[in-house]
């Protein structure tokens, strides 16, 4: 596109004429000292260079920087020191300070260009730490204040929360730490007593009282007077026994420091269950019965030589063998009993008898049929366990049914030989016969079994069995009991009168006609 200059020089006149007049009345308004870059300023100051808006000499010229540095001391000083937000940054004695703080943006513009979300506060000369960096700005920064003018020693902030109440001075972080307002970095081994053991747990005001530092004792006693359960006839010394680690764990070894070795049953027990309160002075005795007279049951007779049996294991505990030491054996129960159930409580040196019967004779259930040597048929295991009795070698050996019978069923009391041996004595309510065949039961029956006998009619009396008569039972024909020296009669009319239908014509002889195959089985005999 191709302009005429014809048409453009009227408007060029006209820009001309209007600058000449603002030239012109600048020129009466103002001094000599006029600038014509004031011409150009493309906006207001921000509200804190107000003042010096109609100067920009103040801050536009050959070195800009320096310029700005000259109004504001602190930050050039700052600078020269390499101290502050401004100091620390390693490029700022050549960096121009428009590159971050921009002017000319009216009078509420945000000159500082300041973003508290993203301002590493690591960049300046109170860098945050520990608890600090969790704090919000306004803690610190007052809003009347500048950032530079915000406190920065502990004392400052930290006053409210001296409990030494001054006592220490203002110089919290010689013991404090960031991380926590309880935890400090105060060496104590720096002063003339070092924490050790339980020392280093506790609290300050454990051993310094109302915060009062100076002057602070320390003697053991002087804190753990209240502690002394010797009541002080020990002394003050309480490092001669105790450690820092606890106050029960002692330094004194008994073993190496006395003449008496603490073991076994000693080892737990405290140090005046042997030594009184009044102090260690004073030796107890180091015999057994010093301490051990209220525990001897033996009342003495054993002597006071107690270590002869026993030891610092256990009381209970003896060296004493009863096998090896004495002429009776304990075997089985006796192991398990106590002195006492044999030897009894009454002082006493005479031996003790080591017959069965001198300790049994109230559990002899047989009242002395059995006579004393209780061991031919118990033992030590148990009163009733495995009794070595042989019924085989007595007086009436056990056979058959009699084998697996309960002793009661025989014996209803424990003086077994009051026990009747013949057998009508326990079979009387099982005699079917009723007496008829008199009571000599061995006679027909065995001890294998009741309904087994032995008797052979055939055999063993003048009337044989044959026909019907061998399905019979006894007491078919034995109706009573049998007298002595009288026999059964073996007339057919004895047992078959009722069934007689001759009433008697034919005489009493029935085996001339019948049989014993039946009654009614005529079998006539010719003469």
């Amino acid at each position: 596109m191709t302009v005429s200059y014809r048409r453009l020089f009227p408007v060029l006149r006209v820009c001309m004429a209007v600058l000449l007049f603002y030239v012109s009345a600048d020129a009466f308004a103002q001094d000599a000292s006029f600038s014509f870059k004031k011409l150009l300023m493309p906006g207001p100051v921000v509200a804190g260079h107000a003042e010096y808006e109609k100067e920009c000499d103040l801050c536009h010229g050959d070195d800009r920087p320096q310029l700005c540095r000259d109004c504001h001391e602190e930050i050039d000083a700052d600078i020269i020191k390499a101290e502050g937000f401004h100091g620390r940054m390693a490029v700022a004695k050549e960096l121009d300070c428009i590159g971050c703080h921009s002017e000319h943006l009216g009078r509420d513009g945000d000159i500082l260009n300041f973003d508290a979300d993203t301002f590493n506060h690591a960049n300046t000369d109170y860098e945050l730490t520990g608890k600090h960096g969790e704090v919000q700005c306004s803690s610190c920064h007052q809003e009347s204040k500048t950032y530079r003018e915000a406190p920065s020693q502990c004392f400052d902030c930290h006053e409210k929360d001296d409990n030494h109440k001054g006592a220490f001075g203002e110089e919290c972080s010689d013991c404090h730490v960031t991380d926590g307002w309880q935890d400090n970095r105060y060496d104590h081994s720096e002063t003339e007593f070092a924490l050790f053991g339980r020392h280093e747990e506790i609290t300050c005001g454990a051993c310094h009282p109302d915060q009062k530092y100076e002057n602070t004792p320390t003697e053991c006693y002087a804190c753990h007077a209240v502690n002394d359960v010797h009541a002080g006839v020990n002394g003050r010394e309480c490092d001669k026994c105790h450690k820092v680690t606890t106050w029960d764990e002692l330094a004194f070894d008994h073993n190496v420091d006395t003449d008496f070795k603490i073991k076994g049953g000693h080892e737990g027990l405290n140090c005046n269950a042997c030594h009184e309160q009044s102090g260690f002075e004073k030796q107890p005795s180091m015999r057994c019965v010093g301490c051990h007279i209220n525990d001897d049951k033996h009342f003495g007779r054993n002597g006071r030589e107690c270590d002869s049996c026993h030891n610092e294991n256990s009381w209970k505990k003896q060296t004493f063998d009863h096998n090896d030491d004495t002429d009776f054996e304990l075997h089985g129960k006796h192991v398990g009993l106590s002195c006492e159930s044999c030897h009894g409580t009454e002082e006493t040196n005479k031996e003790l008898a080591s017959e069965c019967v001198d300790c049994h004779s109230a559990d002899d259930v047989h009242e002395g049929q059995e006579g004393k040597q209780c061991g031919q048929c118990h033992n030590e295991e148990g009163w009733q366990t495995k009794v070595r009795f042989d019924h085989n070698l007595s007086a009436f050996p056990l056979m058959g049914m009699h084998a697996i019978t309960s002793c009661e069923s025989c014996h209803a009391s424990k003086t077994f030989q009051d026990a009747k041996t013949a057998c009508y004595d326990c079979h009387q309510a099982d005699d079917s016969h009723k007496l008829s065949l008199g009571t000599d039961c061995a006679s027909c029956h065995t001890p294998n079994d009741w309904k087994l006998w032995l008797f052979d009619h055939n055999t063993q009396t003048d009337f044989k069995l044959d026909g019907a008569h061998e399905g019979q039972a006894c007491s078919a024909c034995h109706t009573e009991p049998a007298k002595d020296g009288v026999k059964q009669s073996t007339a057919c009319i004895a047992c078959h009168a009722n069934d007689d239908e001759h009433n008697k014509r034919f005489g009493r002889t029935c085996e001339r006609c019948h049989v014993t195959e039946s009654f009614k089985v005529i079998g006539v005999q010719v003469r």
